[in-house]
């Protein structure tokens, strides 16, 4: 014992002699945490429940409350013995999810901390960020799912949804409970709703029914500033409005925008409650120590789903496996807790590989371009009519309009300086000259990089009395992606680089100048058309451009995971949906009430409103079987019937359509009416997801044991075993046959079970059909053979088709090798 005292001692003097500047870790400590705790302490009693139980942990018990808190007793007298006071400040106790704590501490104290005994790992903490109305008719809500929940009304009534994201903004109406019938309580939900320090109220009304927010990390980063970031649950960006109201705004919200209304705004289970957990911020994105605690809590406080539309900026320091960090292992234990998770896939789209969102146990949702587009034109004096964007009204009917440069009509020509040609600037252009006319600038590498916004130049070309204004796209970096902004007066974005030279070239020859180039008089014309009312299209849904791509990776090397990614496909461009007045995230909706947005962002909450809606239907499933549904029901045909396709760039960096494969959009694009109904299920739970990981080629035993508690007493032989309702063979070399299991939730069917695949590999399945009575369950097997090797992936579906009209499709992709 005394040379116990003396080593500490000596560490704590080694804690004092901090060297390099302090960072967050996050610390991972032997014991189970609350979730998996089976007993074995002394004084302390079992709080884990079996995994396979619809039972869920009672976070108020005394068992429960008495274990974390000698959980949080042991992180704190670990640090106490290793550091001396005031050199280190523990940001979180993490307890209920995984056991461990955040800490802000030097490198050296991290390498005291790591050699400690009883510390399992230490990893500096990492950033992450935001993967940034019409959908519910689009997928059909109104009349093939929200009647059978009772009417938009009660669809999601008491399921809560819990969104880590930037906040909410309280006093929207998409949050109003003001036209609702009344909200009782929920008695499952344990949340507090914080107060709003400048207002003394708190941010809850029935519908927000949990308002926290958590920024140890961030201000110990130096990243926080409370002025603009709240240091409350009030959001002071945009997205986190936004998100909560795809998900679970009310229904039926006029969107209302400069004196135009775009239509009627919803959720997708509009009934659902609404619980915040702020861990992002405006400016800087994240810290994983912030989230992890937010995520925590959230199951703590007895969510039903998840929303992350985050992911992380780079790969952890010191993790090599893309399962295995505090961040997917927190999640996890989640999902032990009964919590379905919605996480986006990520926006590096179209590239292979981009994923952000790796995990089995988590929903990852790529983003679909749905039937809505909204476009406009110029119409220019020589008779050419150029397409653009504008979702603007037109310039009056039967008339044209002189055009007039920017360049051209600055008041001093040394202003030149300023970039005065995007229009971000009324006063260095000539009232006199603009006014009663069609102003054209020109879009500056200012607005990639958000220093300039098209709601300045529609505010100058306004306060210099321009009837209106054309934006021109001269040279477009590989990349950008141009959306329509709503703007009150005409207004059009030239984004064809094409079309854009053929207005300039126009412009010049019927623009006289002098011999110092000045312009003696302006003579060209044209007009702005209507771009306010939507177009809709049938060859949709499409996979959008941005929407991140597979293959899945298992490691930060990029080696293929054997495991589909994403997992499913939801409306995620152009999203009308509320937005934070006083966020600053998109600079063309500052000060707007909603935003017309994408991301992979908006196509996650998507599928958090319609998991909702079969939570709802089905509360005892578990978050594997309400994954499955969604992705088994989905469909990969478009409104055309036609096969899905998937924006790609051409050789000149211009938009093609490409048919799309399984790694843009996984099972396919999502069927809610479908979903509800699924026929057969492919469950799965901890114990599988451990399997998973400790069959995983790479991944060692001791590695999953410190981020899981959990031994590898259970492999399933090969990871593509694992019971997804998808199949991913990486490196098939001569045969495998992956099993799986389904389980009835419907009544008594038989199923005749098909297979196709593409010819470079063959594929039968066993048995050809099979009766399953209600609750029951079979397995079936899939059997791959490698018939000629092509160096690429080929794709194709198992198909299970009842008696009563079920419909079950899983994906296959397989790449073949020689040995």
């Amino acid at each position: 014992m005394r040379n116990m005292e003396s080593s500490c001692i000596i560490v704590m003097l080694l804690g004092i002699l901090v060297l390099g500047e302090a960072e967050i870790y996050i610390a991972r400590i032997e014991g189970e945490p609350v979730i998996s705790y089976e007993g074995g302490v002394n004084d302390f009693q079992a709080t884990a429940v079996e995994s396979d139980s619809d039972e869920k942990i009672d976070v108020t018990s005394e068992l429960v409350t008495s274990y974390a808190h000698h959980l949080e007793k042991k992180h704190d007298m670990l640090l106490g013995l290793l550091f001396e006071h005031g050199t280190y400040k523990k940001l979180y106790s993490y307890r209920h999810l995984i056991n461990g704590f955040a800490v802000h501490i030097s490198p050296e104290q991290a390498e005291i901390l790591r050699q400690a005994p009883g510390v399992r790992s230490v990893e500096r903490d990492w950033k992450v960020r935001r993967l940034t109305t019409h959908t519910p008719q689009f997928l059909g809500l109104p009349t093939g799912v929200w009647p059978s929940g009772g009417g938009f009304d009660r669809a999601g009534e008491d399921i809560v949804i819990g969104f880590v994201d930037s906040g909410i903004y309280p006093h929207h109406p998409s949050f109003s409970t003001h036209n609702s019938e009344p909200y009782g309580p929920v008695p499952k939900y344990r949340g507090k709703c914080e107060i709003d320090p400048n207002t003394k109220k708190d941010y809850c009304n029935g519908k927000i029914i949990g308002a926290q927010h958590f920024a140890e990390a961030a201000k110990m980063a130096g990243a926080f500033n409370a002025e603009i970031d709240f240091d409350s649950p009030l959001d002071g960006d945009g997205h986190g409005s936004h998100t909560a109201a795809i998900a679970a705004g009310n229904n039926g919200i006029p969107v209302r925008m400069h004196g135009f209304e775009f239509g009627r705004a919803s959720g997708m289970a509009p009934r659902a409650r609404i619980a915040v957990y702020k861990s992002l911020y405006r400016l800087f994105g994240g810290f994983v120590a912030d989230v992890v605690a937010a995520i925590d809590q959230a199951v703590h406080d007895g969510v039903d789903i998840l929303n992350l539309s985050v992911g992380p900026n780079s790969p952890p320091a010191t993790t090599k496996t893309t399962f295995l960090n505090p961040f997917d292992a927190t999640l996890l234990s989640a999902v032990k807790a009964g919590v379905f998770i919605a996480q986006a896939a990520g926006n590096g789209g179209p590239f292979p590989k981009t994923l952000l969102s790796y995990s089995p146990w988590i929903a990852s949702v790529g983003a679909a371009v749905d039937d809505r587009r909204y476009k406009n034109h110029l119409t220019l004096g020589n008779g050419k009519i150029l397409a653009g964007l504008g979702l603007s009204p037109a310039t009056d009917a039967n008339r044209t309009f002189t055009l007039v440069a920017a360049n051209d009509v600055l008041l001093d020509s040394s202003v030149s300086r300023y970039s005065p040609s995007d229009c971000q600037k009324p006063e260095v252009l000539n009232k006199n000259l603009v006014e009663g006319n069609i102003l054209l600038c020109g879009y500056s590498f200012n607005f990639v990089i958000g220093t300039a916004s098209i709601k300045k130049v529609s505010q100058t070309a306004k306060s210099l009395g321009a009837i209106g204004f054309v934006l021109a796209v001269e040279n477009a970096s590989p990349g950008t992606k141009f959306d329509p902004v709503p703007v009150s007066i005409p207004g059009i974005l030239i984004t064809d680089v094409s079309k854009s030279m053929e207005l300039i070239d126009y412009y010049n020859i019927s623009t006289p100048r002098d011999w110092t180039g000045r312009v003696k008089s302006f003579k060209a014309v044209g007009s702005i058309g209507d771009g306010l009312k939507p177009i809709l299209h049938k060859s949709a849904p499409q996979v959008a451009l941005f929407s991140a791509r597979g293959p899945n990776i298992k490691d930060y090397s990029f080696r293929d995971a054997d495991l589909l990614k994403p997992d499913i496909l939801a409306p995620g461009s152009l999203i009308w949906a509320s937005w934070a007045p006083n966020g600053t995230d998109e600079a063309n909706y500052v000060g707007e009430g909603f935003a017309l947005i994408s991301g992979t962002s908006m196509a996650a909450p998507h599928i958090a409103g319609i998991a909702a809606l079969v939570k709802q239907k089905h509360p005892h499933w578990s978050p594997a079987a309400i994954k499955s549904a969604l992705m088994t029901t989905s469909t990969t045909l478009d409104r055309a019937e036609r096969p899905l396709q998937a924006q790609q760039y051409s050789g000149s960096d211009t938009l093609a359509l490409v048919p799309a494969t399984p790694f843009d959009y996984g099972s396919g694009h999502v069927n809610p009416r479908a979903a509800l109904d699924p026929g057969l299920v492919f469950d799965a739970g901890y114990e599988d997801y451990l399997g998973f990981l400790c069959t995983t080629p790479g991944i060692d035993a001791h590695e999953i044991k410190s981020h899981t508690s959990s031994p590898c007493n259970y492999t399933l032989g090969h990871p593509s075993n694992l019971n997804t309702p998808s199949i991913a063979l990486s490196h098939l070399v001569g045969t495998r046959t992956v099993i799986r299991t389904v389980t009835n939730v419907a009544l008594e069917e038989t199923y005749v079970i098909t297979a196709r695949m593409a010819p470079a590999v063959a594929i039968e399945t066993s048995p050809p059909a099979m009766t399953l009575r209600p609750g029951a369950s079979r397995k079936f097997s899939v059997t791959l053979t490698v018939r000629s090797v092509t160096g690429s992936y080929s794709f194709g579906e198992v198909l299970l088709k009842g008696s009563r009209g079920h419909k079950v499709r899983i994906p296959v992709v397989a790449m073949g090798y020689n040995r």
